[in-house]
């Protein structure tokens, strides 16, 4: 694969993962179902949610995909380490500045074991060989997202991206 293709599909594994400050805005939860959404719960998942991007930003920024494990499982999580697994391959990693997150909540399971969002995401993506900036790129996409609880904390299981 050409070293410039598999910088973007990092990019697009990677997605907007970072460690600065965001604009964070939660729309109210307006969906049909046989569950009611307690803000609690909410407040959980949207705070579960950001740490999970702060999360990914360091680990591709490190290439160490074992610091997925506290916030992804399952398929997100194996896709991730993929991605940072072709990074360290090439020598490279990759650094996020989140700009917004535009968060709405769109499904609570009735077991309460999975909530659906989605995030529109606006955030600047640089790709780096050996401590050298290769390109910069500012970056909109709609991630749809699935997250289920574990322990102590919500789980991100599904995170898919659409980018503009």
């Amino acid at each position: 694969m050409p070293r410039r293709l598999l910088v973007y599909s990092v990019i697009a594994v990677g997605s907007a993962f970072c460690a600065g400050q965001a604009d964070v805005r939660v729309e109210s939860t307006h969906f049909q179902g046989p569950r009611q959404l307690q803000e609690q719960t909410q407040a959980a998942v949207v705070r579960d949610y950001l740490q999970a991007w702060k999360t990914v930003g360091t680990a591709l920024d490190k290439n160490d995909a074992g610091l997925l494990d506290r916030d992804f499982i399952g398929a997100a999580r194996d896709k991730l380490a993929d991605g940072i697994e072709q990074q360290t391959a090439l020598g490279i990693h990759t650094r996020y500045q989140d700009k917004s997150h535009d968060i709405q909540i769109v499904f609570y399971s009735p077991e309460g074991l999975s909530i659906e969002l989605t995030d529109d995401v606006q955030y600047d993506v640089q790709v780096l060989d050996h401590e050298k900036v290769q390109t910069t790129q500012q970056v909109r996409a709609r991630y749809i997202v699935v997250l289920t609880p574990a322990e102590v904390r919500w789980r991100v299981r599904v995170f898919q991206a659409q980018f503009e």
